[in-house]
């Protein structure tokens, strides 16, 4: 039989959140031994660093440009011809996704057998004064009935008082940890191991909200972060460290000066939350021993995209800095046909268009020819890659209003331009890994920037948005949510 294929992907963490890879702080002992004996992805990125671009990549395996979400949108069909599930439930396998979707309609399958769903706080599902054709939002989330079953009817999430982008804002979970939307994306991950058809492989994908605000650890798991010094946020030399607007004052802020004990608070809530989910994980393969498919399960775990977490005094996601665009990436192979050098860091750049190539190449599964990411499977194994082989940077990009950027990375420099206003930086990042000093307008990085720029003038040409003519970079175009292949599936 084919192997099964386990997805855990997580919202909102940073790709330096691993103890494996050197932090000093964050325990995550069960995600550290995944990687021991797999193979961890050191440079990788999401091209597009919000929830709705980043698992439209994660589900077709496209460039933001072809799966045409560059900007956060919601309320825009899911209609693709070729899905991550779609391929795994033609080729045999029982398909089941567990957690978060975050498409449009909000039950759609997206190729997927079955769905048991928590998308968190919807804000469009959840505005009573509209209405929507699925009805209100607490009968579409699985995870909201399941808990009014067992806390009683009158139960809502936004009980704690928190916002679900507050990113300044902590407190304890409020009811018992087996409540906790972490605890139950495990157990009906667990049940779907139960329930499953035995007679095939099985694709799961195990979708965490947390720790994706709000940041709301149990306290047992806040305790373990109680009294330590955390680390302070690096502040770039090209920062404004003005806050005349007060901004830091708001709980669901993106920049801003921010109260210091708040923003340790939030800090310590944020890694809490992130050792949660590790044990949980830990008791996820548990069950897969239990129900004797662990030798037989291959598993990959990434995020959506991080959180800046006041790095450069910026919060939450969308912009191309290190905390947000880059997100943690685990391979682990118990069967051993993939023939992955165990512990080996992998340095190539790849992004969430390589997780369908990647776990279809896994399984033994044709690739769709709407697919334009690459399996990573070769760069982890023990023979070094080719580097002609693999792709020299990727280009990611977010519509912002006056913040709307591009940018190109290779994992060793970073190249961005913020397309209403025309500023470029110039990251060193081999040198420079916490963007700290802007080389762009060093003379002697001046060679080094017209490569750079020369690359994303190639990329954008022909783009309806009018950046690129070919030759210079156009500043002031209009930046788009979605592209115009999209639109007419907008409601």
């Amino acid at each position: 039989m084919q192997p099964n294929i386990l997805l855990i992907t997580v919202d909102q963490m940073r790709g330096d959140l691993l103890h494996y890879l050197g932090h000093p702080v964050i325990e995550t002992p069960n995600l550290d031994n995944l990687a021991r004996n797999g193979a961890a992805y050191t440079s990788a990125y999401t091209a597009t660093p919000s929830c709705v671009p980043a698992r439209a990549a994660i589900m077709t395996g496209m460039k933001q440009e072809h799966h045409g979400r560059v900007g956060y949108q919601d309320k825009v069909s899911w209609d693709y011809e070729h899905t991550i599930a779609g391929e795994f439930a033609a080729a045999g396998y029982h398909t089941q996704c567990v957690g978060k979707m975050h498409v449009y309609p909000t039950r759609n399958l997206c190729g997927f057998h079955n769905v048991v769903l928590h998308d968190g706080y919807m804000h469009y599902n959840r505005d009573r004064s509209a209405t929507t054709p699925l009805g209100w939002w607490d009968q579409c989330d699985d995870y909201l009935n399941w808990l009014r079953e067992r806390a009683g009817s009158g139960v809502d999430i936004m009980d704690n008082g928190l916002d679900c982008n507050a990113s300044t804002v902590a407190r304890p979970w409020h009811l018992d940890e087996s409540l906790h939307p972490t605890n139950w994306a495990v157990s009906q991950s667990i049940d779907f191991l139960r329930r499953r058809d035995p007679g095939k492989p099985f694709f799961l994908w195990t979708s965490f909200v947390r720790p994706h605000a709000p940041l709301d650890p149990p306290q047992a798991y806040l305790d373990l972060y109680d009294g330590i010094e955390l680390p302070q946020p690096p502040i770039g030399d090209w920062v404004d460290r003005s806050d005349s607007s007060r901004e830091g004052l708001n709980p669901t802020t993106g920049r801003g000066i921010v109260h210091e004990r708040m923003r340790h608070k939030s800090l310590a809530a944020y890694y809490a939350l992130i050792t949660h989910i590790d044990h949980q994980i830990g008791r996820l393969l548990n069950a897969l021993f239990e129900y004797g498919v662990r030798n037989n399960t291959i598993i990959l775990f990434t995020s959506d995209h991080g959180d800046l977490m006041g790095d450069h005094m910026l919060y939450q996601k969308r912009l191309p800095y290190e905390g947000s665009a880059k997100v943690p990436f685990i391979l682990n192979d118990p069967t051993g046909t993939l023939g992955l050098k165990k512990g080996k860091l992998v340095e190539e750049v790849i992004e969430l268009q390589d997780i369908m190539p990647t776990l279809l190449h896994a399984a033994g599964v044709p690739i769709p020819r709407t697919v334009d990411g690459m399996s990573v499977i070769p760069l982890a194994q023990p023979e070094e890659a080719d580097p002609a082989a693999w792709r020299a940077y990727i280009h990611g990009e977010h519509s912002f209003g006056e913040r709307s950027y591009h940018y190109l990375t290779d994992g060793k420099r970073k190249y961005i331009w913020f397309s209403q206003t025309g500023k470029e930086q110039l990251f060193d990042l081999e040198n420079d890994p916490q963007e700290l000093c802007n080389l762009a307008e060093q003379e002697q990085r001046r060679q080094q920037l017209e490569l750079w720029r020369g690359r994303l003038i190639s990329e954008l040409k022909g783009r309806e948005e009018g950046y690129s003519d070919g030759s210079r970079l156009i500043v002031g175009c209009t930046p788009l949510n979605v592209l115009s292949h999209l639109v007419g599936q907008v409601h």
